[in-house]
Protein backbone atom coordinates (compact mmCIF):
# COMPACT_ATOMS: atom_id res chain seq x y z
CA UNK A 1 0.00 0.00 0.00
CA UNK A 2 1.07 3.55 -0.90
CA UNK A 3 2.50 5.86 2.08
CA UNK A 4 0.76 8.77 0.70
CA UNK A 5 -2.28 9.70 3.37
CA UNK A 6 -5.38 8.47 2.09
CA UNK A 7 -7.43 8.88 4.92
CA UNK A 8 -9.22 11.96 3.86
CA UNK A 9 -9.52 11.72 -0.33
CA UNK A 10 -11.11 14.95 -1.05
CA UNK A 11 -7.68 16.55 0.52
CA UNK A 12 -6.22 15.05 -2.97
CA UNK A 13 -8.76 16.82 -5.47
CA UNK A 14 -7.73 19.54 -8.11
CA UNK A 15 -9.17 22.46 -10.11
CA UNK A 16 -7.47 22.54 -13.63
CA UNK A 17 -8.62 24.65 -16.61
CA UNK A 18 -10.50 23.39 -19.84
CA UNK A 19 -9.28 26.22 -22.64
CA UNK A 20 -12.21 27.87 -22.44
CA UNK A 21 -11.42 28.79 -18.75
CA UNK A 22 -13.98 26.19 -17.49
CA UNK A 23 -13.17 24.73 -13.92
CA UNK A 24 -12.67 21.01 -14.38
CA UNK A 25 -12.15 18.75 -11.04
CA UNK A 26 -9.92 15.84 -11.04
CA UNK A 27 -10.44 13.68 -7.49
CA UNK A 28 -10.32 9.83 -6.58
CA UNK A 29 -13.04 7.69 -8.28
CA UNK A 30 -15.36 6.86 -5.31
CA UNK A 31 -17.58 3.63 -4.47
CA UNK A 32 -20.78 5.97 -5.51
CA UNK A 33 -19.87 6.99 -8.74
CA UNK A 34 -19.52 3.55 -10.04
CA UNK A 35 -22.75 4.09 -11.65
CA UNK A 36 -22.10 7.29 -13.25
CA UNK A 37 -18.52 5.72 -14.78
CA UNK A 38 -19.91 2.95 -16.60
CA UNK A 39 -22.65 5.82 -18.00
CA UNK A 40 -19.57 7.65 -18.78
CA UNK A 41 -18.13 4.77 -20.48
CA UNK A 42 -21.17 4.06 -22.11
CA UNK A 43 -21.46 7.04 -24.00
CA UNK A 44 -17.94 7.34 -25.37
CA UNK A 45 -18.02 6.02 -28.76
CA UNK A 46 -16.77 3.03 -29.89
CA UNK A 47 -13.24 4.12 -31.24
CA UNK A 48 -13.09 5.65 -28.19
CA UNK A 49 -13.77 2.74 -25.93
CA UNK A 50 -11.82 0.33 -28.39
CA UNK A 51 -9.17 3.44 -27.72
CA UNK A 52 -9.03 3.29 -23.81
CA UNK A 53 -9.58 -0.64 -23.51
CA UNK A 54 -7.26 -1.64 -26.82
CA UNK A 55 -10.08 -3.83 -27.72
CA UNK A 56 -13.96 -3.61 -27.99
CA UNK A 57 -15.97 -3.15 -24.95
CA UNK A 58 -19.13 -1.69 -24.22
CA UNK A 59 -19.01 -1.07 -21.09
CA UNK A 60 -16.88 -1.82 -17.99
CA UNK A 61 -17.34 -5.61 -16.61
CA UNK A 62 -18.45 -5.72 -12.74
CA UNK A 63 -14.98 -7.52 -11.78
CA UNK A 64 -12.85 -4.10 -13.72
CA UNK A 65 -15.45 -1.63 -12.37
CA UNK A 66 -14.67 -3.26 -9.04
CA UNK A 67 -11.04 -2.64 -9.79
CA UNK A 68 -11.75 1.08 -10.63
CA UNK A 69 -13.43 1.83 -7.79
CA UNK A 70 -11.14 -0.03 -4.99
CA UNK A 71 -8.22 3.10 -4.86
CA UNK A 72 -4.78 2.14 -3.78
CA UNK A 73 -4.89 -1.69 -4.16
CA UNK A 74 -1.50 -2.24 -5.35
CA UNK A 75 -0.62 0.83 -6.32
CA UNK A 76 -3.42 1.57 -8.71
CA UNK A 77 -5.34 4.83 -8.17
CA UNK A 78 -8.55 5.98 -10.68
CA UNK A 79 -8.97 9.59 -11.05
CA UNK A 80 -12.41 10.83 -12.83
CA UNK A 81 -12.01 14.69 -14.61
CA UNK A 82 -15.77 16.57 -13.80
CA UNK A 83 -17.11 19.65 -14.81
CA UNK A 84 -20.56 21.18 -13.66
CA UNK A 85 -22.75 21.45 -16.83
CA UNK A 86 -26.64 22.48 -16.05
CA UNK A 87 -26.40 22.02 -12.18
CA UNK A 88 -25.07 18.80 -12.69
CA UNK A 89 -21.30 17.33 -11.76
CA UNK A 90 -20.48 15.39 -15.03
CA UNK A 91 -17.44 12.95 -15.82
CA UNK A 92 -15.77 14.44 -18.50
CA UNK A 93 -12.51 12.37 -18.33
CA UNK A 94 -11.05 9.86 -16.33
CA UNK A 95 -7.31 7.98 -16.13
CA UNK A 96 -6.35 4.99 -14.21
CA UNK A 97 -2.77 4.70 -13.36
CA UNK A 98 -0.26 2.46 -11.17
CA UNK A 99 2.94 2.99 -9.62
CA UNK A 100 5.96 0.53 -9.73
CA UNK A 101 8.44 1.24 -7.17
CA UNK A 102 10.90 -1.34 -8.85
CA UNK A 103 10.98 1.12 -12.08
CA UNK A 104 10.08 3.72 -10.28
CA UNK A 105 7.83 4.46 -13.15
CA UNK A 106 3.73 5.61 -12.85
CA UNK A 107 2.06 3.51 -15.76
CA UNK A 108 -1.17 5.37 -17.00
CA UNK A 109 -4.27 5.37 -19.33
CA UNK A 110 -6.74 7.79 -20.10
CA UNK A 111 -10.30 8.84 -22.32
CA UNK A 112 -11.80 12.37 -22.50
CA UNK A 113 -15.63 12.29 -23.87
CA UNK A 114 -15.99 12.69 -27.24
CA UNK A 115 -17.96 16.14 -26.44
CA UNK A 116 -15.08 17.50 -24.51
CA UNK A 117 -12.40 16.35 -26.82
CA UNK A 118 -10.00 19.30 -28.11
CA UNK A 119 -10.67 21.47 -25.18
CA UNK A 120 -7.94 21.20 -23.42
CA UNK A 121 -8.39 18.98 -20.58
CA UNK A 122 -6.57 15.96 -21.99
CA UNK A 123 -3.20 18.02 -21.76
CA UNK A 124 -4.15 19.55 -17.92
CA UNK A 125 -4.94 15.73 -16.92
CA UNK A 126 -1.90 14.72 -18.39
CA UNK A 127 0.22 17.73 -16.33
CA UNK A 128 -1.83 16.94 -13.08
CA UNK A 129 -0.64 13.12 -13.69
CA UNK A 130 3.09 14.10 -13.67
CA UNK A 131 2.60 16.22 -10.13
CA UNK A 132 0.90 12.64 -8.82
CA UNK A 133 4.09 10.87 -10.63
CA UNK A 134 6.07 13.10 -8.43
CA UNK A 135 4.50 12.72 -5.23
CA UNK A 136 5.68 8.80 -5.62
CA UNK A 137 9.13 9.76 -6.80
CA UNK A 138 8.36 8.24 -9.70
CA UNK A 139 11.40 8.92 -12.20
CA UNK A 140 9.04 8.37 -15.16
CA UNK A 141 5.65 8.30 -16.76
CA UNK A 142 4.73 6.11 -19.54
CA UNK A 143 1.60 4.77 -21.21
CA UNK A 144 0.45 2.08 -24.08
CA UNK A 145 -1.68 2.81 -27.19
CA UNK A 146 -2.92 1.72 -30.14
CA UNK A 147 -0.77 2.68 -33.06
CA UNK A 148 -3.83 3.77 -34.75
CA UNK A 149 -5.24 5.95 -31.88
CA UNK A 150 -3.70 9.54 -33.19
CA UNK A 151 -5.50 11.54 -31.25
CA UNK A 152 -3.64 10.37 -27.74
CA UNK A 153 -0.20 9.99 -30.05
CA UNK A 154 -0.79 13.69 -30.72
CA UNK A 155 -1.68 14.23 -27.28
CA UNK A 156 1.33 13.02 -25.96
CA UNK A 157 3.72 14.45 -28.52
CA UNK A 158 2.34 17.80 -27.43
CA UNK A 159 2.98 17.14 -24.22
CA UNK A 160 6.91 16.43 -24.76
CA UNK A 161 6.32 12.44 -24.34
CA UNK A 162 9.22 10.34 -26.49
CA UNK A 163 8.09 7.14 -28.45
CA UNK A 164 9.33 3.59 -28.67
CA UNK A 165 7.86 0.04 -29.35
CA UNK A 166 5.75 -1.77 -26.70
CA UNK A 167 7.57 -4.71 -26.01
CA UNK A 168 5.52 -6.98 -26.04
CA UNK A 169 2.55 -6.67 -28.71
CA UNK A 170 3.70 -4.66 -32.10
CA UNK A 171 -0.13 -3.30 -32.43
CA UNK A 172 0.73 -0.76 -29.42
CA UNK A 173 3.21 1.98 -29.66
CA UNK A 174 4.43 3.56 -25.92
CA UNK A 175 4.96 7.04 -25.19
CA UNK A 176 7.27 7.91 -22.21
CA UNK A 177 8.62 11.19 -20.20
CA UNK A 178 11.16 11.46 -17.36
CA UNK A 179 10.20 13.74 -14.14
CA UNK A 180 12.67 16.01 -13.76
CA UNK A 181 10.10 17.53 -10.89
CA UNK A 182 11.59 17.42 -7.41
CA UNK A 183 8.81 17.48 -4.64
CA UNK A 184 8.89 20.44 -3.06
CA UNK A 185 8.51 21.88 -6.68
CA UNK A 186 5.65 19.97 -7.54
CA UNK A 187 3.15 23.02 -9.14
CA UNK A 188 0.06 20.89 -7.84
CA UNK A 189 -0.53 22.13 -4.26
CA UNK A 190 -2.27 18.60 -3.03
CA UNK A 191 0.26 16.51 -4.58
CA UNK A 192 3.08 18.78 -2.88
CA UNK A 193 1.17 18.23 0.60
CA UNK A 194 0.86 14.39 -0.71
CA UNK A 195 5.05 14.13 -1.40
CA UNK A 196 5.98 15.78 1.50
CA UNK A 197 3.21 13.10 3.84
CA UNK A 198 5.27 10.26 2.60
CA UNK A 199 7.60 10.36 5.00
CA UNK A 200 4.70 10.90 7.89
CA UNK A 201 3.28 7.58 9.41
CA UNK A 202 0.41 5.68 7.66
CA UNK A 203 -3.02 5.82 7.88
CA UNK A 204 -5.07 3.96 5.09
CA UNK A 205 -8.70 4.82 4.21
CA UNK A 206 -11.20 2.25 5.67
Amino acid sequence: MSTLRFDDFRQYSDVLRARNGNAVTVRFLEPRDAEELQHYFRSLSTRSRYNRFLGAMSELPKSQLDHFIHIGEDERFSVIATMNIDGFETIVGEARYAFHPDTGSLEFGLSIDDRWQGHGIGSSLLKNLECRAAAFGAERLFGDTLRSNEAMIALARKSGYAFTHNPDDWKLVRFEKHIEIEPKDIPCASWKLAAASRQAPVLVAG
